[in-house]
Formats: structure tokens, C-alpha cells, sequence
């Protein structure tokens, strides 16, 4: 069955996508944004990359005002650690199996051998991908219903486990208990083929005038690794300091 994108071009949507649709209680007035955002870049150069970047912000904003409003007396700093909780790989990771997305995933002959359907990263970015997908084609308030709706059955409260947090959200709550800007995250470089690429990423934290850098077979992992050297920059530089 084809559809009708805003631009009139005729995209198809095969019956797993419209299935998708009917468990994100979306239908797409634009359903080429829903193609995209489920492609990756190891199939086509029309990939989720950009999709998944506005969806990481709305993301983010749908789960702070989730946790004002449900947990309005906690302080900042708890606040932070229970949304780095719900909004890391391993959180969208299950919410995206449970949706079903590794049935509906384009990816490149390459990626599919490796098992590009079953990795937490790609899953976990396709996730955020749809939904900058579905706040472009239904604006904020159709996105923050799709994240108040995933997270429904997740058990948010204050005691969630903060046991083995990653180093992006060590490093987020050190800086902040040293009443400091969070770090920036930027891609340096992008290195190997479409099927077996390499992030290399910079963790900036411009108060302090460092810069360190990781790299990761995705564009999370890369961000981890370049906060687990800044962690290390910044414990040497406290110890040196004492």
C-alpha cells in the first residue's frame, strides 16, 4: 500500500510499518518521515542520523516534564540522575524491542549479518529517530504523548538504580555538583565503510578549557568513551591539585 508524502511523492509503507503505526498510536500525515527514521545509514544515504539528533532534545524535554510533574519535590541533581537513567541506551533499547522495531529496520546487507537489527545502539537511535520523526509530522504535543505513552510502564520514582551509571551521566552529575555547564559532545570524524564505521568524538568543557576524545562503532558509544577520558582527565587533575 503507498501513501502520499506532503511533497506528493508516493512512499510505500509495508503492513510491519503500518503495524508500527497502530502501536505508536501515530498514523504520519508525512509517512516518508517514518521511512527515514527507520533506515540506516548502511542502506541509504537518506538515513535517521538527523531525525535521531532532533529526537534525542524532545526526548529529553518529554522526560523532564514527566519528572517535574511526578516527582515534583525532588531536587535538580536527582532529577538529572533519574532522567540520565531513563533516557540511556539500555532504557530505549527494551522500549524498542517492545515496539517491535528490529522487524521494521532497513539496513544494509553488511549491517544485517552483523546483527544490526538485535544491537542496543542502532535500536536505541532508531527510537529517537521516530520520535523527531513523529514531533515534525504532529509537532511537540504529538511527541511528548508518543514519550509519556513508552515510558507508561516503566516504574519511575526516586529510588531507581543508580548502580553502574555510564561515564556520560558520572560525568554530567560531577560537573553539576561543581555548579559547572554540562559538556558538549561533538563528531570529529567518521571513519570506515557504511557497515563498519567509527565514531571519533570530542568531549569539550569549555570553564575548564579541556578537551578529550573517544571513538566507538556508534556515535553513543564514541560519546562514552570520550567521557571516560575526561573523567580520568579531571580525577588526575584532582589528585594533582591535592
Amino acid at each position: 500500500m503507498a501513501a502520499s508524502n506532503a511533497s506528493g511523492r508516493s512512499t510505500d509503507l509495508n503492513p510491519d510499518m503500518h503495524q508500527l503505526q497502530l502501536r505508536l498510536q501515530h498514523v504520519f500525515k508525512d509517512p516518508s518521515l517514518l521511512a527515514r527514521a527507520l533506515t540506516h545509514r548502511s542502506f541509504s544515504s537518506d538515513h535517521y542520523e538527523r531525525l535521531e539528533f532532533l529526537g534525542d532534545s524532545v526526548l529529553s524535554l518529554a522526560v523532564s516534564d514527566l519528572l517535574y510533574r511526578r516527582l515534583g519535590s525532588l531536587p535538580e541533581g536527582d532529577l538529572s540522575r533519574i532522567r540520565a537513567n531513563l533516557v540511556r541506551q539500555d532504557t530505549l533499547h527494551k522500549l524498542a524491542v517492545e515496539l517491535g522495531l528490529a522487524k521494521v529496520l532497513k539496513l544494509g546487507e553488511g549491517e544485517m549479518r552483523s546483527g544490526g537489527p538485535k544491537r542496543p545502539s542502532i535500536l536505541a537511535d532508531a527510537l529517537e529517530a521516530i520520535i523527531g520523526a513523529v514531533y515534525l509530522d504532529g509537532g511537540y504535543a504529538a511527541a511528548q504523548t508518543l514519550v509519556q505513552r513508552l515510558f507508561q510502564s516503566v516504574d519511575v520514582n526516586p529510588q531507581m538504580d543508580a548502580i553502574g551509571k555510564d561515564p556520560k551521566t558520572q560525568l554530567q552529575e560531577l560537573l553539576q555538583g561543581r555548579k559547572l555547564k554540562l559538556p558538549e559532545y561533538r563528531v570529529v570524524a567518521i571513519m570506515g565503510a557504511a557497515h563498519q564505521q567509527s565514531f571519533d568524538v570530542a568531549c569539550e568543557i569549555a570553564e575548564l578549557r579541556l578537551s578529550e576524545r573517544g571513538i566507538g562503532g556508534s556515535r553513543r558509544a564514541a560519546e562514552q568513551a570520550a567521557a571516560a577520558a575526561m573523567l580520568q582527565t579531571l580525577q588526575t587533575k584532582a589528585h594533582h591539585d591535592n
